[in-house]
């Protein structure tokens, strides 16, 4: 174990541990925008920027290896400042729609700025114009918004395998994207939604059907049903707080129908109807020598990933 200080906090870690995890690992708060553990150690976005003491400049934490005696200060009024002007360098050439963003008050950039008090901006650069993808069914591309992070890059890449993100252009043009500036739609996307969930602002989101159903629900003359998975009921309570696996079935229902809902189904029954009819399937090809292994999968990310990438294991 190597002792170093951070914040006038003496810690242990061992050998070969970042400041970032060491000071995580206590507790202690350092911001970063583009960092995932051994995945994404980069050091890209800069906001994760500590003093040293005994170094000259300021040193990315994330990718800056702690060491015995090493005396760190992750708030001090040299890295704050350091930090502001990042910021202000981020967001002096990106779109000013936070109000109107799908991201707003979500948003990590805007979150940051908001930490560190940002209040105007020293320089004001050229606003990147990117067109917005929307051909996807499932997820929208706004590259404007884009900070090249290269987190979507790396997972989508090294975690689901696909590698439809790389960085096109450099310098100031540079931005996440598929190759050649394609459409999501043109790729082998199989929209697994990994990427939108790390990106840190709306350069990648869900597509909304929100208001399509508003506008059903305000129809008078559809009778609107709505029919949730089994997972929902179980999963539902923790964005309201409660505890993991709390059942809100009965909160569920009267929530959908005060919003207007006809009527409220689950799919449990046709769950359980899909299960019998899988195990009686698997059970003909174990008897008759049919094709195996058999998969089986309700996820339509999971469906389109063995259509495109194994299309030899669908009969």
């Amino acid at each position: 174990m190597i002792t170093l200080t951070i914040d006038r906090q003496k810690i242990q870690v061992e050998p070969g541990t970042s400041i970032l995890e060491a000071a995580r690992l206590h507790g202690i708060y350092i911001p970063t925008m583009c960092y995932m553990k051994e995945l994404n150690e980069i050091g890209a976005c800069r906001i994760c920027l500590v003093e040293v003491e005994g170094t000259r400049t300021l040193q990315p934490s994330c990718v800056y290896p702690a060491a015995q005696g090493m005396v760190v200060h992750t708030n001090s009024p040299r890295v704050i400042k350091a930090r502001k002007m990042v910021l202000e360098l981020y967001l002096s050439n990106h779109p000013f729609e936070c109000l109107t963003c799908v991201r707003n008050q979500r948003c990590e950039l805007q979150q940051l700025a908001e930490r560190y008090h940002v209040r105007h901006l020293m320089v004001q650069g050229e606003l990147k114009r990117y067109p917005i993808d929307d051909q996807s069914p499932a997820m929208i591309r706004e590259p404007s918004k884009c900070i090249v992070c290269r987190r979507c890059v790396r997972v989508c890449k090294d975690v689901q395998e696909i590698g439809i993100y790389q960085i096109v252009e450099r310098g100031f043009d540079a931005v996440a994207s598929p190759a050649f500036k394609k459409s999501l739609a043109e790729t082998p996307c199989i929209y697994c939604g990994q990427c939108l969930q790390l990106c840190p602002t709306a350069a990648i989101h869900e597509k909304e059907d929100l208001e399509t159903v508003w506008k059903a629900l305000s129809n008078p003359k559809k009778h609107v049903v709505i029919q949730t998975a089994p997972s929902i009921r179980g999963t539902l309570g923790e964005e309201f707080g409660m505890p993991i696996g709390s059942l809100v079935t009965g909160k569920m229902v009267a929530a959908i129908r005060r919003l207007g809902f006809d009527k409220v189904f689950d799919d449990c029954f046709g769950a359980d109807i899909v299960c019998i009819e899988e195990g009686a399937e698997l059970i003909h090809r174990l008897e008759n020598n049919g094709p195996l292994p058999q998969f089986t999968s309700c996820c339509p990310g999971w469906l389109r990933f063995c259509l495109l990438f194994y299309p030899e294991l669908i009969p």
